[in-house]
């Protein structure tokens, strides 16, 4: 895997702080910082995710991935899935991950809260890389709700 991070600023004033992923498989992804008021020159424009919630959303995209995959394969009728993301930071510099929420809404026909907890689980312990590599620094827990459909 491999993906190559370019600074879409400049050498002039308050170019901001924008950086364009492209990744091996050929998408791109824009990244931005938070502006900064009392130094606009070390701030972003506020024109994309921060690095830090594009590796949130990898994570949660990489979990959902897995339970879809996990109840399609148990021949379970999902027909949705979506997964709510909240989080907490160190205060301190490395300002890693310390806590991670993730609320995951499945929806389906006659899918029991067993096949969507076991499928929850096998990704945080077993397939999902992200969730477990950030589960060295965090404290992750989980939740759901099953809507039928």
């Amino acid at each position: 895997m491999e993906c190559t991070v370019s600074w879409t600023g400049s050498t002039g004033a308050r170019s901001g702080m924008g950086f364009i992923a492209e990744t091996g498989s050929g998408h791109v992804v824009a990244m931005d910082g938070a502006p900064d008021t009392a130094r606009p020159d070390n701030g972003g424009r506020n024109l994309a995710p921060r690095p830090m919630e594009a590796v949130l959303a990898g994570t949660g995209g990489c979990t959902a991935y897995d339970v879809v995959l996990i109840l399609r394969r148990g021949r379970h009728d999902v027909r949705g899935c979506s997964v709510h993301l909240t989080s907490e930071r160190a205060d301190t510099e490395p300002k890693v991950f310390t806590k991670i929420h993730m609320h995951f809404t499945v929806t389906g026909k006659d899918l029991s809260p067993e096949a969507v907890e076991r499928a929850i689980a096998l990704s945080h312990e077993k397939y999902c890389s992200a969730s477990i590599m950030l589960g060295k620094t965090a404290a992750i827990t989980t939740g759901f709700e099953i809507v039928q459909a």
